[in-house]
């Protein structure tokens, strides 16, 4: 008799027993980034359609903080078309911290094409969180999934469905000039109708417009010439100084090429890469952990930052097309030296201006805005991709070298480079302006 009365004693003080409070950390933010970045390079996104992947969930994550912590402002009314997500009923029963997470993971889910290994992987947290605190749990899940439904709303009249449907880029092959798909695979043009994407903070996609490229000529002593040249001789010093140069470094290490094939034989097949947009989310995740930076802080770092980078690819884009301009392989290959090969593997769309240098210039400008002007780091971002860590100075000491990186692998030429990385500065510096999210 003394047995079962000690055994039901037991079960009435477990049945008492208080659920655990469910904590999350930046860390749990950080692996979840981590998480799309690497399905992204499985799933082989190109650079504008990564920065829509990123920018989304963030915004959605952010809009959650927002609405509990008063040191942020929500980006209603300061992005295009933008409401306020809904008001929870009963706040005071929703961890705002799991809410925001939940609905990154959802949201994400929902973007990539393999979203079974976000689903397996948000699944598994589910169990966790639900098996500290069922109540808290279920409340916040059920606020995150109300929030991301207003989002995707949001997020569907951007013009990204109508822009899957239309029409393939035109090659003009009659014009040398202009862009051709280049070797080894000679892909279509990526993303010909960008610029229709619905803008953030920028009036239009042309708002940022860069100075156009040198005028074309083929005629030595021309500016443009000039600079084809310049490319062709950089690249011939560089192979020959070979892989410890620094220079060959700098190429590698900012390659960010998702659309990389190799051909051995008969055999085609493609190396996965993460993108510039990916490398810089990467570098915000880095000043994150060194900044010691809270989860509302964390989150708020990545939506400003994916926001920029956002915007700088509708910009870039937008001239890309506009300029149509010839890449430095085809020329070379045509008139200089039909076995030149770039150090780089070209990208399937038109030269001008650098994507990299444009997105890299906007990154900078926005992490400056986080984080200082002269903010040390390490960039670990490429040890997965079997790549030396670099150290910079500063986020724009990052962005320039990214940006001259591409004149390295013989891929873009200087006025590329040069006129992109202002662009993205001066893109950046306004939607920087424009943007009051943070109550000082």
């Amino acid at each position: 008799m003394k047995f079962y009365k000690i055994m039901i004693a037991l079960l009435l003080l477990s049945s008492c027993k208080k659920s655990e409070p469910i904590v999350i950390t930046p860390n749990d933010y950080h692996n979840a980034i981590d998480k799309v970045v690497n399905i992204m390079i499985h799933d082989i996104f190109s650079p504008p359609v990564a920065s829509r992947i990123f920018v989304y969930p963030n915004i959605a994550a952010y809009e959650i903080i927002a609405m509990q912590n008063p040191r942020y402002n929500s980006l209603s009314g300061q992005v295009s078309e933008l409401t306020q997500i809904p008001k929870p009923k009963a706040p005071d029963q929703i961890n705002f911290q799991l809410a925001a997470l939940i609905a990154h993971m959802d949201l994400s889910r929902q973007l990539v094409f393999s979203e079974d290994q976000i689903t397996s992987y948000r699944d598994s947290l589910y169990d966790i969180w639900e098996h500290k605190n069922p109540e808290v749990f279920k409340n916040s899940q059920d606020y995150a999934l109300e929030v991301t439904k207003h989002i995707v709303q949001w997020m569907n009249a951007d013009n990204y469905k109508q822009t899957r449907t239309m029409s393939k880029f035109n090659i003009n092959s009659d014009d040398i000039s202009r862009w051709e798909p280049t070797p080894p695979s000679y892909m279509d043009g990526l993303e010909p109708h960008w610029n229709k994407i619905r803008t953030f903070v920028l009036d239009s996609a042309s708002q940022f417009k860069p100075n156009p490229p040198p005028e074309f000529s083929m005629e030595p002593g021309s500016k443009f010439h000039n600079e084809l040249m310049e490319v062709y001789d950089i690249s011939n010093k560089i192979t020959e100084l070979g892989d410890t140069s620094e220079e060959m470094q700098i190429a590698q290490f900012w390659d960010c090429n998702p659309y990389v094939t190799v051909t051995r034989g008969h055999l085609m097949f493609a190396t996965k890469k993460i993108t510039p947009g990916a490398h810089w989310i990467g570098i915000a995740k880095i000043a994150s952990k060194k900044s010691n930076m809270n989860f509302e802080d964390t989150v708020y770092a990545y939506t400003k930052t994916s926001i920029v980078i956002f915007e700088a690819f509708i910009s870039c884009w937008d001239e890309k097309y506009r300029s149509n301009l010839v890449r430095p392989e085809t020329l070379i290959n045509k008139y200089v030296n039909d076995n030149w090969k770039p150090i780089l593997q070209t990208p399937p769309f038109p030269e001008y201006p650098s994507g990299h240098s444009v997105a890299s210039g906007a990154a900078s400008t926005a992490l400056n805005s986080i984080f200082g002007n002269d903010f040390q780091f390490d960039d670990t971002t490429e040890l997965q991709f079997g790549l030396p860590i670099r150290s910079f100075k500063s986020f724009d000491h990052a962005a320039n070298e990214a940006a001259i990186s591409r004149m390295y692998g013989g891929i873009h030429y200087r006025a590329a480079v040069d006129e992109g990385v202002k662009q993205g500065r001066d893109l950046g510096m306004f939607v920087v302006n424009s943007l009051n999210m943070v109550n000082e």
